[in-house]
């Protein structure tokens, strides 16, 4: 079937929708890419849906499949749900030239969840900045929308708290003003995402905060509390996380068995080594990722020993 007949098959809704033949999408030619963006707008608007819907999994499932050029038309689809997808599509992207498209949805896109799907993708931008050096050109334009963005007093909660979370990473001072500030909100939301941001920015002067936070009385905050603490990896966490392996909720407990898994050290090998003798099914397969994680950080080690 040549590729202008697959996309005639793709108009006909009466042909279910195959997973296997979308793989015809991938790594488009730029004439075969000039061809579906003008059949695109044709396509009955579940349709684009189920597209969307099934193309992430595929890229997921086979490193070798491209849909990039589908995901990037479809960044400015008529609707909000086949933005969205688009954006979770290209998760995975890093090149620079997704910035601008980024930034238009973050600052103009009339779908709230579209913003917030815009402003948590961005955040790989300023990580991966931070990382660098020297830094790349053009991610301050980055951090600045992020930063208007959660200062944004009438934006969405859910908007603003993925700013903040994306823009967590950049170790400036007046990104620890915007932690702090969203810590001391009376929104839940936005009290999340400053636990959330201080994991991201790998910070130790932010242990005291977690620590304190891991007690709390809200489920996803303790969760949040003792992934950031992975995310940060000092083993003086340890004692403060153990408790929540009884945790009353389970994804709580599952988050303290990753967040042990990122610390590692004797502590957090030794309970977790005890929690998957409990052989606790709902827990078996985190610790047992956990410890994978602990012996791939002690193997440089154990092979330095061994010389």
């Amino acid at each position: 079937m040549s590729f202008k007949s697959y996309l005639q098959e793709l108009t006909d809704l009466t042909i279910p929708l195959s997973a296997s033949n979308l793989i015809k999408l991938s790594a488009l030619r730029p004439d075969q890419a000039s061809v579906f963006l003008s059949t695109w707008p044709n396509l009955d608007l579940q349709r684009r849906r189920q597209i969307m819907q099934v193309l992430p999994d595929l890229a997921e499932d086979n490193v070798e499949l491209n849909f990039d050029a589908i995901f990037f038309m479809a960044l400015a689809d008529g609707d909000a749900q086949v933005r969205r997808s688009a954006v979770k599509g290209l998760w995975e992207y890093e090149d620079r030239d997704l910035i601008d498209p980024l930034l238009g949805l973050l600052q103009h896109d009339q779908d709230a969840a579209v913003r917030a799907e815009a402003a948590q993708a961005l955040g790989r931008f300023v990580l991966k900045a931070e990382l660098e050096s020297p830094r790349s050109p053009g991610v301050e334009r980055v951090e600045e929308a992020l930063r208007r963005t959660f200062e944004q007093a009438d934006e969405v909660s859910e908007v603003r708290a993925r700013a903040l979370e994306a823009i967590g990473a950049r170790s400036e001072p007046w990104v620890s003003d915007l932690i702090h500030q969203a810590l001391a909100s009376v929104d839940r939301r936005l009290g999340l995402s400053a636990v959330h941001a201080m994991g991201r920015s790998c910070d130790l002067a932010w242990l005291p905060s977690l620590i304190a936070e891991l007690k709390s009385d809200d489920a996803e905050m303790r969760f949040e509390a003792a992934t950031a603490c992975g995310a940060i990896g000092d083993e003086s966490a340890t004692a403060h996380i153990l408790p929540l392996l009884d945790d009353e909720d389970h994804e709580v407990q599952e988050a303290a068995v990753g967040a042990l898994g990122g610390i590692g050290g004797p502590e957090a090998k030794e309970a977790l080594e005890e929690l998957l003798a409990r052989e606790d099914e709902r827990l078996q397969d985190a610790v047992e990722s956990a410890l994978a994680e602990v012996d791939f950080d002690e193997a440089p080690l154990n092979i330095k020993m061994r010389e």
